[in-house]
């Protein structure tokens, strides 16, 4: 395990990310220019070599309901290659996402899952409920439960939350 300074040593490495110290003795270190919410790379590195680095973008790490990685066994290189995914997660948006952002807006949305790995959602907008196949308005309902008995009629299960 590596210690408490040759984890920021390794931190430290990565000039895009700012030091913030928080309460008994931890560290945060951020990446302010992330095109999300989320700011924190890593959370509460602790002295005695406890930490976490967020993940929730990546797949093939174990992460918490965070999305944070326990980086406390992790070596040099892991540590190294997991921060610098971390960083490039949060440096672009994914296209989908991008393309639902466009299509939601301010509206209440679900996503629905269906053959052949299709995904719709289904928009709530002014007094409508629109289904989209991307950027593609695929069809329009006056009611959810319309939209609902389409989707279902079609396939389609809704993602739970």
């Amino acid at each position: 395990m590596l210690t408490f300074d040759e984890k920021l040593s390794v931190i430290t490495s990565f000039s895009e990310l700012e030091r913030k110290d928080v309460s008994l003795g931890r560290v945060n270190f951020q990446y302010n220019e992330s095109v999300y919410d989320k700011k924190n790379v890593v959370y509460h590195l602790h002295p005695n070599g406890n930490g976490f680095v967020y993940a929730g973008h990546l797949s093939g790490y174990d992460t918490n309901d965070k999305g944070l990685v326990n980086i406390r066994e992790f070596s040099q290189e892991e540590l190294r290659t997991i921060i610098e995914q971390s960083i490039n997660s949060l440096s672009h948006r994914p296209e989908h996402e991008m393309i639902e952002e466009a299509v939601i807006g301010d509206g209440r949305e679900q996503r629905w899952h269906g053959p052949e790995g299709a995904t719709l959602l289904l928009v709530h907008e002014d007094s409508l409920w629109n289904i989209y196949a991307g950027l593609n308005l695929e069809a329009a309902f006056e009611s959810y439960e319309e939209a609902e008995d389409y989707l279902m009629d079609e396939g389609f299960s809704r993602l739970r939350d």
